[in-house]
């Protein structure tokens, strides 16, 4: 007994302790990942930063190479936020991302290049290179902003629809609302007359009357009897008298 007590007190301890390694493994993850994050962020930063000094200090190629570079991120960093932004509420967005993921390759080798050619030292090459450059920079920007305004004008769309119903459905209510300004108000229901009670057995259907209505006769006359007495009948002598129905 003492034996299995020490089994199931060491087999808890042993589920913390993997319980405790597995927490701390996501938590170091989950802390490396923004640590990351920031450093990516602050990288990006720095380089926007380094860029914009470069169109305004350097002239010639190399400064045309910073704001095409400079451009190019931009775009490319502006279009993905407003993609990913609107995705949660709008599934449709999923193929748009789809899209931009294989314009980011374009995008990435661009920016790739422009990167490695800013420390090109033939200015001459480096001018024969720009136009070809541009073009590529013009025609990758243009696909992304493109799929950035129509993502914003869609969410604008949708949310100017939503609008718009709702706007028609405050009406109806509003007119629901004010209905006594048009209709007039009912008057008392009135009772309907009950139906005539069934004829009695042994009594004939004409004394099926309806309730409150007079009966034949009885309004015309109504302590007057069905029948008057009748009036004796004259005797004369050569009739015989009447003889009792007892006698034989």
């Amino acid at each position: 007994m003492g034996e299995a007590v020490i089994a199931i007190v060491a087999l808890v301890f042993v589920l913390f302790l993997a319980l405790g390694a597995y927490v701390t493994v996501k938590v170091v993850g989950a802390a490396k990942r923004g640590v990351d994050r920031t450093v990516a962020q602050a990288r990006r930063s720095v380089e926007d930063t380094t860029l914009k000094a470069r169109t305004f200090v350097q002239l010639g190629a190399a400064g045309e190479l910073a704001q095409l570079r400079l451009k190019l991120r931009t775009s490319m960093r502006s279009t993905q936020d407003a993609l990913h932004a609107r995705v949660a509420e709008d599934a449709s967005l999923k193929e748009s991302l789809d899209l931009f993921g294989r314009l980011s390759v374009y995008g990435h080798e661009l920016d790739d290049d422009l990167k490695r050619l800013e420390t090109e030292p033939d200015k001459a090459h480096l001018a024969e290179l720009l136009p070809d450059l541009r073009k590529r920079t013009e025609q990758i920007t243009a696909s992304a902003d493109s799929l950035r305004r129509a993502a914003r004008d869609r969410a604008h769309r949708i949310a100017d629809d939503d609008l718009n119903a709702l706007s028609a459905q405050i009406d109806i209510e509003a007119g629901a609302l004010r209905h006594w300004t048009t209709e007039p108000s009912p008057g008392p229901a009135q009772t309907p007359p009950s139906w005539p009670e069934a004829p009695v057995a042994g009594r004939p259907a004409a004394h099926q009357t309806w309730p409150g209505t007079p009966q034949d006769g009885q309004a015309e006359a109504p302590g007057r009897p069905a029948l008057s007495p009748t009036d004796p009948r004259p005797t004369y002598p050569w009739q015989k008298k009447a003889r009792p129905e007892s006698t034989t």
